[in-house]
């Protein structure tokens, strides 16, 4: 493990960066980029090739594909991710004990942190960024399906950090696709302090079983958008389709809709000829398959992430019924309710367990850059010990620092 080894000893050149390093940093990985956009282009075309002939998903070479927009919206992430607060040195709070003693707590960075991720080698730049920003070397481990484009963009940003006099190992890419190198950093507790994993649920499943080192996961996203009785029904459809067929391979897309049964008959049809024009299949319990037809839903439906063109639809009695059954199957990721009632919104948000619950808005708009992060690490599923887009600020952890005047104990 002499790399990591390596990544450990620049983790503490890193750490004590002042901040406008940091940002002169990522200010010139934004303009190597914008500059290399031909090469990334290029590299990036080969592994679209590659993912068409391995039979990819369209929702799984969406991911992959960097065109200029994408490449824009990755330069626009690193920027603004220079024009946030440090997070490094923030003091969270302090008082004076009683005996004289001088208490603060302050944040400070991880260490190092090992990223292990699928499809999106938009991740490789999101995840460098906010790693530098909050004073953490990081190892980076994409998949396959985006080998040239991850390393093409790791040694962009390589490149960046050297010019600047900065041991370039702050930002490390593992390049060999085998998985048995997945398992190295899952054991390499010496080097490594987190491990956040992105993928589908079998590379989470691998992770969170043989991680010696703790992980924030970036679990699946069954998010559910539920149109109570007193719906607009306007923003109702409006919402349900952007949710659904915006972008339907990512784990803010809602896979299942929820209906109450006193709206059901006036927005199903209206819906359904909607997600028709999109190609969306719909597969809806019984109540639904009433009201309008379609095919057939079970229990496999309310768990599944289809990431893809199909959505699954439940009729509920009251909201209590939606609520019950969101905490049951949702994977505690984004969840929606359209209503006009206050007291009915103000329900759901206190009751519905996620990460993200929305009024009145799509799911969609759970993510780094939405929220004023600049990008993000992952999404958060569960509550230690951060929850929801991981920006700079959840990247830090907290120390004492006490001062004393010769203070001993009793």
């Amino acid at each position: 493990m002499a790399d990591l080894e390596k990544v450990k000893k620049a983790s503490y050149q890193l750490m004590y960066l002042e901040s406008a390093k940091k940002n002169e940093i990522l200010k010139m990985i934004a303009e190597m980029i914008d500059k290399s956009r031909d090469i990334i282009k290029n590299e990036n075309q080969i592994d679209l090739e590659f993912g068409q002939k391995a039979g990819l998903s369209g929702a799984l070479l969406d991911r992959l594909l960097l065109d200029d927009k994408r490449i824009d919206s990755m330069i626009k992430g690193v920027m603004e991710i220079v024009g946030q607060d440090d997070p490094v040195g923030v003091v969270e709070k302090g008082y004076k004990r009683p005996n004289g003693l001088k208490i603060y707590k302050v944040r400070v960075p991880i260490g190092v942190v090992g990223i292990i991720y699928e499809s999106r080698p938009n991740v490789t730049v999101d995840a460098a960024a906010l790693c530098i920003k909050s004073g953490n070397a990081t190892v980076l481990r994409g998949g396959k399906e985006a080998l040239r484009s991850n390393k093409i963009l790791g040694s962009i940003i390589q490149d960046a950090i050297k010019k600047l006099g900065v041991d370039e190992n702050i930002v490390y890419i593992l390049e060999d696709p085998e998985r048995k190198y997945i398992l190295d950093m899952l054991k390499a507790k010496d080097y490594i302090d987190l491990i956040v994993p992105r993928g589908g649920e079998g590379l989470i499943k691998f992770v969170t079983e043989n991680s010696l080192i703790p992980v924030v996961k970036h679990d699946k996203g069954v998010c559910h958008v539920y149109i109570d009785k007193d719906a607009s029904i306007d923003k109702a459809i409006n919402i349900a389709i952007n949710a659904k067929v915006q972008r339907p391979g990512v784990c803010n897309a809602m896979e299942t809709l929820i209906v109450h049964k006193d709206i059901a008959n006036e927005v199903l049809p209206k819906l359904k000829s909607e997600y028709e024009k999109y190609g969306v299949e719909l597969r809806g319990c019984e109540k639904v398959r009433k009201i309008i037809d379609v095919n057939p839903a079970d229990e496999k439906d309310w768990e599944a992430e289809y990431l893809d063109l199909i959505l699954s639809i439940k009729v509920v009695d009251d909201v209590y019924e939606a609520i019950w059954h969101i905490n049951k199957y949702g994977s505690s990721h984004s969840e929606s309710i359209v209503t006009e009632n206050y007291t009915t919104a103000q329900l759901f948000l206190d009751r519905v367990d996620a990460a993200a619950v929305y009024v009145n808005a799509s799911t969609r708009f759970t993510d780094g850059g939405e929220f004023g992060l600049g990008a993000e690490i992952g999404i958060s599923t569960q509550k230690l010990h951060c929850r929801g887009p991981m920006g700079a600020y959840d990247l830090t952890t907290t120390k004492y620092i006490i001062y004393g005047n010769g203070h001993i104990r009793e």
